[in-house]
């Protein structure tokens, strides 16, 4: 799958800094990869329920969006100028019409209830903050310019916010929904280890991709038994897509 594909709609978005920032291109393709071929995994409406965690300016789900047609996202951030950012990407893109975006901290105790009225979801797809708080110092005079810094410090492993993710992802994933991650090359050994210590998950690390590096910077987990949090009989469904005015 060529890059194109996964970046062919963001010529015209618009970053934090004014102008276009690259999308998660590795990351989308990846998804796009396993999510085509796979037509068991969709939603009541006929596409796949995505949720993206820290969704930026918007590129990985709009990207998504793009190349899915039938799909719907929940795309949530902690900072209002992401929830900006993304909304007005989604208008300037006409796919405002299959995406929530929603204002949220998924490291605040129960910030998951918040989420339950969507319905079971098919993916969580996640950029998260991952950069070993002890390797802040040494990025790139231009990165540093670029993000903002508490988008991009994972804390002492950069784990922190991945670690939210996946203890989230069980009370929102339906059976055999899968995480999408990027991460420290490091990470993939970490996160391994981190998910056989808490069994309770019920999510296995499937595959580490590389990028076009060959570090290995992309993780696909996936969830196996009940869901967590809910029962099944009480999901109310997917409701109605929407941008929260």
């Amino acid at each position: 799958m060529s890059g194109s594909r996964a970046g062919c709609c963001f010529s015209g978005l618009v970053g934090g800094s004014g102008s276009a920032p690259p999308p998660r291109q590795e990351l989308v393709e990846w998804v796009l990869e396993e999510v085509a071929p796979r037509p068991h995994a969709v939603g009541a409406q006929g596409g796949p329920l995505i949720l993206e965690v820290g969704c930026g300016s918007g590129a990985i789900s709009l990207s998504l969006l793009s190349q899915l047609p039938q799909s719907r996202v929940i795309a949530v951030d902690k900072g209002e100028a992401s929830i900006c950012l993304t909304r007005e990407n989604a208008q300037r893109l006409r796919l405002q019409d299959r995406i929530w975006i929603v204002p949220l901290d998924v490291t605040l105790e129960g910030s998951w209830a918040h989420l339950l009225s969507w319905g079971p979801m098919d993916l969580v797809v996640s950029n998260p903050p991952y950069v070993f708080h002890q390797d802040m110092e040494q990025l790139a005079p231009e990165i540093l310019s670029y993000e903002d810094p508490a988008a991009l410090d994972g804390g002492e492993k950069g784990m922190d916010i991945i670690t939210h993710i996946l203890a989230l992802a069980p009370r929102l994933l339906k059976d055999s929904g899968s995480i999408f991650l990027e991460v420290d090359p490091r990470h993939p050994e970490l996160v391994g280890g981190w998910l056989q210590s808490r069994p309770d998950l019920s999510l296995h690390l499937v595959a580490v991709r590389k990028d076009f590096c060959g570090r290995p910077r992309f993780l696909h987990i996936r969830r196996s038994g009940p869901q967590r949090g809910c029962p099944v009989h009480a999901w109310p469904g997917p409701q109605p897509a929407r941008v929260p005015g």
